[in-house]
C-alpha cells in the first residue's frame, strides 16, 4: 500500500534557488573567515620572522651562558643574556606562586560559595578594575609598599614578583571562573549524592575537570606579564651580573635587558662611528647593542614557548581521563 505524502510536505522541501542561495552564503562566509585568518596571522608571522632573522646574528651558546659583567661600551667581550634569563624565570615564578593560589581560590569562592550576593558583586567589580590597571602603576604600588615596610629604596626581584602578580591575578580569576562555571552541575550533584563533602568535591571533581582551562588561563597570565618592562624597571631595577637571590639585590629581566640595549644603542648611534652604517636615508645602525636586543627578544619568545609547552603537558597529565 503506497503512503500518501503529507499535504504540507512540499513546504519543507528546499527549492533550487534556496539551495543556491545557501551555497553562495556559505562560499562568501568561507572567504571572509579565511581572509580574517590571513589578516590575523600576517602580523604574528612578521614579528616571528623579523625577530628570528635579526636575533640569529648574536644568538649562540656564548650569548646564553654569559652576562654583561665587564662589558664596556657595547664592545668585546660581547656579553650575554644569562643574568636576564635567570631573572625573568625567578621573578615570573615568584609571581606565579603568589597569584595562582589567590586567583584560583577567589574564583572558587565566586562560583561555589558566593551565591552572587553583595560580596560577589564587590569582588567582581574590583577584579574588573584591576584588569585595567596600567602596569607601571602596579610597579609603583609594589615599590611604595616595600619602601614603607622595609625602608626607602627597597628594590629586588621579589618586589618585581609582587608587581607582576597584581597584573596576573585578574586574568587568572576570570579564566578560572569561566572554567568552573562550565563544569556540569550533574558532576557536583553526583558527588554530593555519594556523600562527598563540598570541599572535596571542589578539589577532586570540579577543579580537576576544569584543570586544562585553568592551566590555559595561567599560561595566558604568564604571557601577559613576562614581557612587562615598566613595572620591573621600578620594582626590580637592573644589574649587569647574575643575581640568584630573589629577595636581595637588583635583578635584570629580559624585557628590561632589551630596553636597555636598545636605548643605549640608539643613544650611542651618532658617536660610535666605527660600528655605524648609513642605509641611504640617514638612518644609522647602532651595531652590537641592537644585535643583543634582538637576540634577547628571541630568547624571550622561546622562553614563552617552552613555558607554554610545560603548561600543556601538566594539564594533560593531571586532567580527567575520558574514553
Amino acid at each position: 500500500m503506497q503512503e500518501t505524502p503529507h499535504p504540507d510536505f512540499d513546504k519543507f522541501v528546499p527549492s533550487r534557488s534556496s539551495i543556491a542561495s545557501r551555497k553562495r552564503t556559505d562560499w562568501i562566509m568561507r572567504i571572509l573567515i579565511y581572509t580574517a585568518f590571513i589578516i590575523a596571522i600576517i602580523p604574528l608571522v612578521s614579528v616571528l620572522y623579523t625577530t628570528i632573522v635579526n636575533g640569529a646574528t648574536r644568538f649562540n651558546w656564548y650569548f646564553l651562558t654569559h652576562n654583561m659583567r665587564g662589558v664596556v661600551g657595547g664592545l668585546a667581550p660581547y656579553g650575554g643574556v644569562r643574568h636576564a634569563a635567570i631573572g625573568t624565570l625567578e621573578i615570573t615564578l615568584g609571581a606565579v606562586i603568589i597569584s595562582v593560589p589567590v586567583g584560583i581560590m577567589t574564583a572558587v569562592y565566586l562560583v561555589e560559595y558566593s551565591a552572587k550576593k553583595r560580596l560577589y558583586k564587590a569582588i567582581s567589580f574590583f577584579v574588573d578594575v584591576m584588569s585595567g590597571i596600567p602596569s607601571i602603576v602596579a610597579g609603583l604600588f609594589a615599590y611604595a609598599m616595600f619602601s614603607l615596610l622595609f625602608g626607602p629604596g627597597t628594590v629586588n626581584g621579589f618586589v618585581g614578583s609582587v608587581a607582576l602578580s597584581i597584573l596576573m591575578i585578574p586574568t587568572i580569576v576570570r579564566s578560572t571562573e569561566e572554567m568552573l562555571t562550565i563544569v556540569p552541575v550533574d558532576l557536583r550533584e553526583a558527588s554530593y549524592a555519594l556523600g562527598v563533602t563540598k570541599s572535596r568535591t571542589i578539589v577532586r571533581i570540579v577543579l580537576r575537570t576544569a584543570l586544562p582551562g585553568i592551566v590555559s588561563g595561567v599560561i595566558l597570565a604568564i604571557a601577559r606579564v613576562i614581557g612587562e618592562t615598566a613595572p620591573l624597571l621600578i620594582a626590580a631595577g637592573s644589574i649587569s651580573s647574575t643575581n640568584w637571590n630573589l629577595f636581595s639585590g637588583r635583578m635584570t629581566t629580559l624585557p628590561v635587558y632589551v630596553y636597555n640595549e636598545f636605548q643605549q644603542g640608539m643613544a650611542s648611534c651618532p658617536a660610535d662611528a666605527a660600528r655605524l652604517a648609513a642605509n641611504g636615508m640617514g638612518i644609522c645602525v647602532p651595531g652590537i647593542r641592537m644585535e643583543r636586543a634582538w637576540a634577547a627578544a628571541l630568547v624571550l619568545i622561546l622562553l614563552v614557548l617552552i613555558l607554554n609547552a610545560i603548561g600543556r603537558l601538566i594539564a594533560r597529565i593531571f586532567s580527567v581521563k575520558t574514553k
